[in-house]
């Protein structure tokens, strides 16, 4: 299987992220198939299972966090309890509209994101940026459009941070102490429902419980599965498209960051009632993750940057065992944000041997090295592997330009071995 990789094409090389919203696609390569027809989704991770962990929170005083910026800039927390439609008046401007391209996809979509800084640091889940050749960023409060590009993210815990370009004077959010928040708070949950852009729906609720973990997976697909803990569980209705939005106590401070929910299902809560579940991420857990990536402090789980690129598709086991999405291509295991099956390959004795690919992107450090459809990587960076996840993990330490040993079996057997540089691509 081969396309055309050009490493400074707008959505591979120094541009990325520099906002090719309405990019072709691969439209425009010559060795290149058609592209897909172009498929808008409004980002948002469907449950697929929970299990509630120990709930109960510390109370405590509302305690806001102005995250670096002075209080002329940022939306008030009220010192009464606040009507929904006044929620939204308040924090509305610090809510952004985000629209990514996913050009390997020939697709696009939509999400939205929080405002840490006014020159346009912007609070959003991994799961809204990922696969992304391309940002575009319209900023609610005045009304602007700008393009993005990635300054980190935890795919781990669903975190990233985005940066405007050439912003400023932008309203930020009033970042409230979610270790105050306890079950039966009314909340607001603000955002992109829909990816229809413009002012954020509002969903009403309350918190139905607190630490809870979930298994979530991107809307229509069961790929890119992620395990979270320590959430906020709300009865809020929120929607695809609402990933990266606020969940606002009733002071008007943002508690949580709008995540995952349950859709056109019900689930029984623990009182025997049958609810609708959503979920946030608790903002001091998020904000604390914004801190890490803005001090530009990477970890073995928060990449800095710009994302390394294989540009390896995965495919299924060499034993027919195995499962594998062969949707596109991508850094590997999260690095490219899809063609992310599990790709795991046995011998057929329930011993792990290896993650066999079913492609290489021509012209990609992958295919310059001799990796073709069928080949079965053993190892990389001196590490052994044995599905997409262990590349995942492997890859979030390293950056575009970095060298990184690789070996795999071909498919005659031989084992071969080669240094790569690898090159930028789209987020994870």
């Amino acid at each position: 299987m081969s396309q055309t990789y050009d490493p400074n094409s707008p959505e591979h090389g120094p541009a990325y992220g520099q906002g090719y919203a309405s990019g072709p696609g691969w439209a425009g390569y010559a060795s290149a198939p058609p592209p897909p027809p172009r498929r808008n989704h409004k980002r948002g991770l469907i449950l697929t299972g929970a299990v509630a962990l120990a709930a109960g929170a510390t109370a405590g005083a509302f305690i806001g966090s102005t995250h670096g910026v002075t209080a002329s800039t940022m939306t008030a927390a009220s010192r009464t309890p606040l009507s929904a439609s006044q929620i939204a008046s308040r924090v509305d401007p610090a809510l952004v509209d985000i629209v990514t391209t996913l050009g390997y996809q020939g697709a696009s979509a939509a999400g939205t994101g929080i405002v840490l800084t006014s020159d346009g640091e912007v609070l959003t889940n991994n799961h809204v940026i990922r696969g992304a050749t391309s940002i575009k960023v319209t900023d609610v409060g005045n009304g602007r459009t700008y393009t993005a590009k990635v300054v980190g993210y935890d795919a781990t815990k669903d975190v990233a941070v985005i940066k405007l370009q050439n912003a400023s004077g932008l309203t930020t959010a009033n970042l409230g102490d979610s270790s105050s928040v306890q079950t039966g708070d009314a909340v607001t949950a603000l955002g992109n429902a829909g990816g229809k852009g413009g002012t954020p729906s509002v969903a009403s609720g309350a918190v139905t419980a607190l630490n809870q973990s979930i298994t979530a997976s991107d809307e229509g697909s069961g790929a890119n599965s992620e395990q979270l803990s320590g959430l906020i569980e709300t009865n809020a209705d929120i929607q695809p498209g609402d990933s990266g939005g606020a969940l606002v106590n009733s002071y008007g401070q943002v508690i949580g960051m709008n995540t995952a929910a349950s859709t056109g299902t019900q689930f029984q809560s623990e009182s025997g009632q049958s609810a609708t579940q959503a979920y946030a991420i608790p903002i001091d857990k998020a904000e604390t993750i914004a801190d890490q990536i803005e001090a530009g402090q990477g970890s073995s789980t928060v990449h800095i940057g710009a994302t390394a690129f294989l540009g390896i598709q995965s495919g299924g086991s060499n034993s027919g065992s195995g499962s594998g999405d062969s949707g596109g291509f991508g850094g590997f295991g999260g690095f490219g944000g899809f063609g992310q099956g599990d790709g795991s390959g046995s011998d057929g004795s329930g011993a792990s041997s290896g993650v066999t690919i079913s492609g290489a992107l021509s012209g990609s450090p992958a295919a310059r090295a001799g990796l073709t459809e069928g080949d079965t990587i053993t190892s990389v960076g001196g590490q052994s592997v044995s599905s997409a996840d262990d590349i995942q993990q492997i890859l979030v330490k390293y950056h575009p330009g970095d060298k990184i040993s690789v070996n795999w079996v071909d498919q005659n057997g031989q084992s071969q071995t080669t240094t790569v540089t690898l090159a930028s691509g789209p987020a994870a």
